[in-house]
């Protein structure tokens, strides 16, 4: 735990805030809260500018449920669920019903302390079929503190439509390319722009698309300088990154 934070706690006590057996909880709990089942990190924010992010998969609603549930009574950060299934988003609905979600993007949260916006992010996709992931980046970029636009279905199928989304991507700080089958949009905006691209291959595409190896490969592959990859279908991962270079770019701690 950091000296600012303890310093916090005793000042919450001195000014009759925070009860000392409160207290004591919250520095006994420190730097993280044990589930048994889980440890839960309460200060991924501080140490790294993101909170922790609860992963949906391989969980069940219930352990999903008292992961948020302890976060939200011991920590201060946003709390963040990503792939959330429909049982999942139900039963935290039902157990937390401040909670905010976005079904096409499979999260949910409950934005606490979230910074005020600061440098910008413009999320671009190739095709509808990766929207999912683009709601993702979207989401949680926002939540990160960055000012988002979104450019949506703007593949080298039709290229001519990147032209409509040169304004946004050439005023970015940082750009996100959103994209499957080939992925060859990465290329093309990544030779458009200054700024830093964040490339998510998706999992979108026919048979040896391999569920977004290829796309994976055509991006770590790019012949645009400039470009860095994520792993599939990885939005949140990417929007941690952009929110961080868009932030630093705009001069924000």
């Amino acid at each position: 735990m950091s000296r600012a934070t303890v310093r916090e706690v005793l000042e919450l006590v001195a000014r009759g805030e925070l009860s000392t057996r409160a207290a004591e909880e919250r520095l006994a709990t420190a730097p993280f809260v044990d589930l048994d089942f889980a440890r839960l990190d309460v200060q991924r924010a501080q140490r790294q500018g993101v909170p922790e992010a609860v992963l949906g998969d391989g969980k069940t609603p219930q352990q999903v449920t008292a992961i948020a549930s302890a976060l939200l009574e011991r920590g201060r950060e946003t709390i963040i669920v990503t792939r959330a299934t429909d049982d999942v988003r139900g039963a935290v609905r039902a157990s937390m019903p401040e909670v905010e979600e976005d079904a096409a993007a499979r999260l949910l949260w409950i934005a606490r302390d979230v910074p005020e916006p600061a440098g910008t992010v413009t999320v671009v996709s190739a095709g509808t079929s990766d929207h999912s992931v683009l709601r993702e980046v979207t989401v949680c970029a926002r939540l990160f503190g960055a000012d988002v636009r979104v450019q949506e279905d703007v593949g080298v199928a039709g290229l001519h439509r990147v032209a409509a989304a040169l304004d946004d991507l050439r005023a970015a700080d940082c750009v996100v390319v959103v994209a499957g089958q080939d992925a060859a949009l990465a290329s093309v905006v990544g030779g458009l722009v200054a700024a830093p691209v964040i490339a998510v291959p998706t999992s979108t595409g026919y048979g040896v698309a391999s569920g977004g190896i290829a796309a994976l490969l055509s991006m770590l592959t790019s012949c645009a300088a400039g470009v860095a990859v994520v792993n599939i279908d990885d939005g949140f991962g990417a929007a941690a990154i952009a929110a961080r270079i868009a932030r630093a770019a705009a001069g924000a701690p």
